[in-house]
């Protein structure tokens, strides 16, 4: 099982919005230096809603590559089509990546039934560890702890990103699936918490700016040091809300240019960072210890 801090990590562009293969291997060997415990590839924050399916799978299939085995690699591969989800799926198992994370299919709300059914056709058509992802306030639909349960007997389905930041549901779901099911917060204001009552892990955003501090404050959490769990994680509270100023990927990709990190390069419909957030992001970062000449 994948424990700790879990970059969700962005796909770095140029300002033309090409994916920036430069960028990409400098931020994999950054992780892996910082002691990432896992990285996500083409996620909600790696802009996955705009890369088109090949872009997709090469973005994938690259991450991996550079990975190089030093740091697993967990790839994006939901949609709300079934069998586009099932092709991405099986693009990321034949690039070897480690696991899957699918989001619950957006825009077309369908039932608690529809979402089992789907989680479980990608499943079954595709022999790779997956993990459901479950994020209301993106897709408009809210996978209950009793369907997770229900998924959770695929053997194949090892784990749930549950990114409501709702504390409860955490117990809950580890009540309903048992200690070998895998549990990541998908929402760093509350991981800490989250890991201390339970979760195996944070699949984070802040992680991408700060990777080092987060993976002590997921290590303390996950042995159940409360304490300092909560004194590394007091550095980097700001950017928990920071990084949400304007929506995600937005903040951190500005933030991760500031640094040095990548370049200014972002798709449309998302844009550059407005000028009047700038200041609480770099405030943020410098409560952080983060500076520009970091990088």
């Amino acid at each position: 099982m994948i424990r700790g801090s879990i970059v969700a990590l962005v796909t770095p562009m140029l300002p033309d919005g090409s994916v920036d293969d430069g960028a990409l291997a400098r931020l994999v060997d950054w992780h892996v230096e910082q002691g990432t415990d896992a990285v996500v590839s083409v996620g909600t924050t790696g802009e996955s809603a705009t890369l088109d399916e090949g872009e997709h799978c090469q973005a994938i299939a690259r991450t991996v590559e550079l990975a190089a085995g030093r740091i697993p690699v967990i790839a994006g591969t939901g949609a709300n089509s079934t069998s586009e989800a099932i092709t991405l799926t099986a693009c990321a198992k034949r690039a070897g990546a480690d696991a899957c994370l699918l989001v619950t299919p957006y825009y077309n709300k369908p039932t608690q039934e529809g979402l089992y059914l789907h989680h479980k056709a990608v499943a079954e058509a595709v022999d790779v560890n997956q993990i459901l992802y479950n994020v209301p306030g993106r897709t408009a639909v809210d996978m209950l702890p009793e369907t997770v349960a229900r998924l959770a007997e695929v053997p194949n389905i090892i784990g749930v990103k549950e990114a409501t930041g709702e504390l409860e549901r955490i117990a809950r779901i580890r009540e309903l699936t048992g200690d070998d099911f895998a549990i990541y917060s998908g929402d760093d204001a509350s991981a800490r918490e989250a890991i201390l009552r339970g979760a195996d892990g944070d699949i984070s955003v802040t992680a991408n700016v700060a990777p080092d501090i987060m993976h002590r404050m997921c290590e303390a959490a996950l042995a159940g040091d409360a304490a300092q769990a909560a004194e590394l994680d007091s550095k980097v509270a700001a950017l928990h809300q920071a990084l949400f100023v304007q929506s995600n990927p937005i903040p951190v990709k500005w933030a991760l240019a500031w640094m040095g990190m990548i370049d200014r390069g972002i798709r449309l419909p998302l844009t550059w960072l407005s000028p009047e957030a700038e200041p609480t992001v770099v405030q943020a970062l410098q409560q952080a210890g983060i500076t520009p000449s970091q990088a």
